[in-house]
């Protein structure tokens, strides 16, 4: 393909850009170029730790004759993955008005089972039950996949056994737990040829056939024996794999992470250009006394704590004396003066 410079200069200007080469309903596939290795890596951070997800936080057990410990039982519950659909509706906890919890900050979930028979009953997310008033009617269900319709496997009962229970759902991020997570795993690759050295693979005998090339390797230019290194280059072409962990889809999970990213900066900005007494500027915290001149401002503009010119201290500012002679903090020898 002939290079043409005006159709580069067009790209570059449009900003980054994305192609899909896979995308279903537990994973996406996509590439990201035109763009720096830092703000690839900020998308990628940000899907796996500031979603914003529901999940079960507080569980509150009437009943359990289970050989399961209440503990246990709280933490397995924790991690069954319900539906985020129509998360941005939902208070977080420390931002709504009510003393504990209520429908405009949680999901209530019941689960009640006894076993009567003598088989073995399994009791699995399915006999989760949402209860009372939500968002809409989605929000906070089990997430439920597998072909038995089933749900994962939260316990089992043999005769007599019982657990009665309640679940608080509250919404929440994976930087606070990762039961918050929306992602089972986000893989991030660029450079697969590693040309630019970025990684040293350890190997005993030959590379090549110790560490075999990624799928990506196909969609980049193999470097070319005795090629020279470049020291400039930088990586173009980052190559994401989204896999959802159930609570929203995955696509949905790209989508929101650029919307995350897009708040922080409008947040930066914002702190940035904040306006106070009609001029704008940022007017956040600065350096003490940070040019407000006065006597800890000496004549070279630079702050010191000793004061203007080295001012008489007990360290013998301006040629004073110290119990030890002549110093560099004394006989007129004060570095501020």
């Amino acid at each position: 393909m002939d290079y043409d410079p005006m159709v580069m200069d067009d790209a570059e200007s449009l900003g980054p850009v994305v192609k899909i080469s896979q995308a279903d309903n537990t994973r996406v596939k996509f590439e990201l170029s035109n763009t720096e290795l830092s703000f690839a890596n900020s998308l990628r951070r940000v899907m796996l730790a500031e979603i914003p997800t529901i999940a079960i936080d507080l569980v509150e057990i009437e009943a359990n004759s289970s050989v399961l410990a209440d503990e246990f039982i709280a933490h397995r519950l924790g991690l069954i993955p319900l539906n985020a659909e129509g998360i941005e509706q939902l208070l977080y906890s420390r931002d709504c008005d009510c003393d504990e919890y209520c429908e405009h900050c949680s999901v209530t979930l019941n689960l009640h089972a006894k076993c009567t028979g003598d088989d073995i009953m399994q009791v699995c997310a399915r006999d989760l039950v949402p209860v009372g008033d939500r968002v809409n009617q989605v929000l906070g269900s089990p997430i439920i996949n597998d072909p038995e319709g089933q749900g994962p496997l939260i316990l089992k009962l043999r005769h007599g056994q019982e657990i009665k229970l309640q679940c608080i759902a509250k919404k929440g991020i994976a930087k606070e737990h990762s039961k918050w997570a929306p992602s089972a795993a986000i893989g991030f690759e660029y450079d697969p040829h590693n040309k630019l050295h970025h990684l040293d693979l350890w190997y005993e005998q030959d590379p090549k056939k110790e560490w075999p090339p990624s799928e990506y390797a196909d969609w980049e230019e193999p470097p070319q024996e005795g090629e020279p290194f470049d020291y400039d280059a930088v990586p173009q072409r980052f190559y994401y794999n989204v896999e959802t962990a159930g609570p929203i889809p995955p696509d949905a999970i790209v989508t929101e992470g650029i919307k995350v990213i897009q708040q922080k900066l409008a947040g930066l900005i914002h702190e940035l250009t904040e306006s106070d007494g009609g001029e704008n500027g940022y007017n956040g915290p600065r350096s003490p006394g940070y040019n407000e001149g006065g006597d800890n401002w000496n004549d070279q503009g630079s702050f010191t704590p000793y004061g203007n010119g080295g001012n008489q201290s007990s360290w013998g500012g301006q040629g004073g004396t110290t119990p030890y002679g002549a110093t560099p903090y004394g006989g007129g020898q004060n570095p501020w003066s």
